[in-house]
């Protein structure tokens, strides 16, 4: 079995080189107080349990609005294979929520030394078909390389996701603080990248959602 330790503040390397397979979870709470409460019943279970092989992560992220809150689950595995079989025996019902698949496409660094990131942003694409996902991860993610710097301060970089079954794209997006994402919100680089989603045949911008970190599993 994989020997896991706890790092509850620790993120996970999302480009690490021994990635096989992300597999996420999203779902609405009813506040803060509930998002913590099934976090902690999730990420309780995952330490207790005897985990496979092949797990190089596991990290819980609550939501950061006032009105709707969100929670979300991100696992890290070597291999695909022991996921599903192994949530399905977890004995918590919240833990057991169906994950997508998705593979780390394309990863765009503006700031790699800017540390760890202080929030996390998931910006939603709905596509039609695997040339529709590499089609707009290449256009967004050459936007963000030849905008000027000055017009993403905070971004320390921007990690493109693709489910295996062709439908979706996840920019995993990594940011120094909160304060800078919304400010980048009102920017060109921004403008440009939502103009490109919207325009493009096959993809259909969904929205974002920012998170924080809540707890972590790692090597």
């Amino acid at each position: 079995m994989t020997d896991i330790r706890v790092h509850p503040a620790t993120p996970p390397d999302i480009d690490r080189a021994d990635l096989g397979a992300v597999f996420m979870s999203h779902w609405y709470v009813t506040g803060e107080e509930e998002g913590r409460a099934v976090l902690d019943e999730i990420a309780d279970a995952w330490e207790q349990a005897s985990r496979p092989d092949g797990l190089l992560s596991f990290s819980c992220y609550l939501s950061t609005g006032s009105e709707h809150f969100t929670v979300m689950t991100y696992a890290q595995w070597a291999r695909p294979g022991s996921h599903r079989s192994f949530v399905q025996g977890l004995p918590v019902a919240a833990a057991r929520v169906e994950a997508v698949e998705y593979a780390l496409h394309r990863s765009v660094l503006p700031a790699p030394q800017a540390g760890p990131p202080a929030a996390i942003v998931i910006a939603s694409f709905d596509v039609d078909g695997p040339e529709r996902q590499r089609y707009i991860v290449s256009s967004v993610t050459d936007n963000i390389e030849k905008s000027p710097r000055d017009e993403q301060t905070g971004l320390i970089a921007s990690h493109f996701h693709v489910s295996v079954d062709g439908t979706r794209v996840i920019n995993f997006a990594e940011w120094t603080s909160d304060e800078e994402h919304v400010a980048f919100l009102e920017g060109a680089t921004r403008h440009r990248s939502l103009r490109l989603a919207t325009d493009t045949p096959g993809v259909r911008p969904i929205g974002f959602t920012r998170y924080h970190l809540y707890r972590a599993i790692g090597s």
